[in-house]
């Protein structure tokens, strides 16, 4: 296959195959940042886009390429915010399981663990399913098993079902990273990254408002409650998705594809691309680091010399959403070509966050500041890898997203586990430590990318989004 020396980069244009993959003469991309140039499958036809593809992204009179109506763009960040809070809803809870189930604080952080592995399955297993599989109907069926299992999980009379139920609703949450790559499939290349951050500030948003959520409403009631109204917002969501939503058919080749074979596909993915691979252990590092501050910073509240209710955890979790703010910009930087330098910084200050946590560890407003800089650093570095990850191959951005988001959640749940053991042993001290440990172990590994690969980032080709 001869590389093309022009490629067009309009929505509509013909399906991709990685550079790198076997059978192909292109070569490699670069180990970071660097968006590598793409390479029609010879044979393939792309035929013409579904007529709602067409609404939700048409090129004006003027040539200048539109995006998604902003009505879909709310509506996918608001379902992102939605479903992903889910996954926080028992952070702040955990003191109130503790003395509910009579269970140890490591014990109780299992439950965060348990939702963050079934998620990372749910990447490994489902997600792929979005490049052969109509959209639309993956999201709200995947929306429906999620009802059930928070039902379940609001009537679980004893620890070990609420675990289960955890577990397998993880997995179908999985949701959020098919409508995050069906905004990057609707948007132009030169909006990519705008429109990816919006909707990952609706994500995002979720993340940190769920904490403020799940303990107001706990206070007010119980847990119990926290899950049963959940079970009551997805329903309608499910409702609204299946209504609005638009068609997206999957590509041919993709359509093709046994299940066997979409899984060792995506395994593929991230032999090929080592870009892939770099982003997603830096991800791993950093959504690790979060998930320390946060599984244990509600021990800290609940205890001297704070002794926090719920609902004061639950205010205090606010602070992070000032974080979300970052998501929109994070995706103008990555447009940019600000990817490399961008991430260095989200390292060195997720570092400072744990530090200022650690030596304010009895002042409420030195916590509140670490909360919101570790927040704004990990949003920014989960965009900026987005946007790296979503260019490599147009044609497979489930399975792209599948293999990145697997790799990092992973790590989430042992950052979870490990910052639960670590507070256990050593106290806050402890699990600050640790925390500050990941992001330094991943700005360790960014500094050994080669020198090539910087040189490419500041080419403004290389990163139209």
């Amino acid at each position: 296959m001869s590389k093309p020396a022009d490629l067009s980069r309009q929505q509509g244009s013909a399906h991709r195959i990685p550079s790198g993959a076997p059978g192909s003469d292109i070569p490699s991309e670069a180990p970071d940042g660097d968006i590598p140039s793409e390479a029609p499958v010879a044979g393939l036809s792309t035929g013409a886009p579904a007529a709602s593809d067409k609404a939700a992204a048409s090129t004006p009179p003027d040539g200048t390429p539109a995006g998604p109506p902003r009505s879909l763009i709310v509506l996918l960040a608001v379902s992102c915010g939605l479903t992903v809070a889910n996954l926080y809803y028992a952070q702040p809870l955990l003191s109130e399981l503790r003395h509910t189930f009579g269970i140890s604080s490591v014990t109780a952080g299992s439950l965060v663990t348990a939702t963050q592995l079934g998620y990372a399955l749910g990447l490994v297993l489902l997600v792929p399913l979005g490049d052969v599989l109509e959209k639309r109907r993956l999201a709200t069926v995947l929306l429906a098993l999620t009802v059930g299992a928070l039902i379940v999980s609001g009537l679980a009379p004893d620890f070990p079902v609420l675990a289960l139920a955890s577990l397998v609703s993880g997995t179908t949450l999985v949701v959020t990273q098919i409508l995050v790559p069906f905004a990057a499939d609707l948007a132009p290349d030169e909006t990519r990254g705008r429109v990816v951050g919006q909707v990952m500030s609706g994500l995002l948003t979720g993340i940190l408002l769920s904490r403020t959520f799940g303990s107001l409403l706990a206070g007010a009631t119980n847990w119990r409650v926290v899950y049963l109204t959940s079970a009551a917002l997805m329903t309608v969501l499910t409702l609204v998705l299946r209504t609005a939503l638009p068609r997206r058919a999957p590509a041919q080749a993709a359509a093709s594809l046994t299940y066997g074979a979409l899984l060792r596909s995506t395994a593929r993915m991230l032999k090929v691309h080592p870009a892939l691979r770099r982003r997603a252990l830096y991800q791993a590092a950093m959504f690790g680091a979060f998930s320390v501050f946060w599984t244990t910073i509600s021990f800290v509240l609940t205890a001297a010399p704070f002794h926090y209710a719920q609902w004061q955890v639950g205010l205090f979790a606010l602070a992070g959403a000032g974080g979300a703010l970052v998501a929109p910009l994070a995706g103008r930087w990555a447009d940019r070509g600000l990817v490399r330098p961008m991430t260095a910084a989200a390292f060195v200050a997720a570092v400072l966050a744990f530090g200022l946590a650690a030596a304010g560890r009895h002042h409420i407003l030195a916590l509140g500041a670490a909360a919101i800089v570790l927040d704004m650093a990990v949003q920014t570095t989960l965009v900026l890898g987005q946007q790296v990850v979503y260019q490599l191959d147009g044609a497979a951005r489930a399975r792209l997203n599948s293999a990145y988001m697997a790799t990092f959640f992973v790590g989430g749940a042992v950052g979870s586990q490990a910052g639960s053991y670590a507070y256990h042993a050593g106290g806050w001290t402890a699990a600050a430590a640790f925390g500050a440990v990941l992001p330094l172990l991943a700005l360790l590994l960014w500094a050994t990318e080669r020198s090539t690969s910087r040189s490419a980032e500041r080419t403004p080709e290389n990163h139209r989004a």
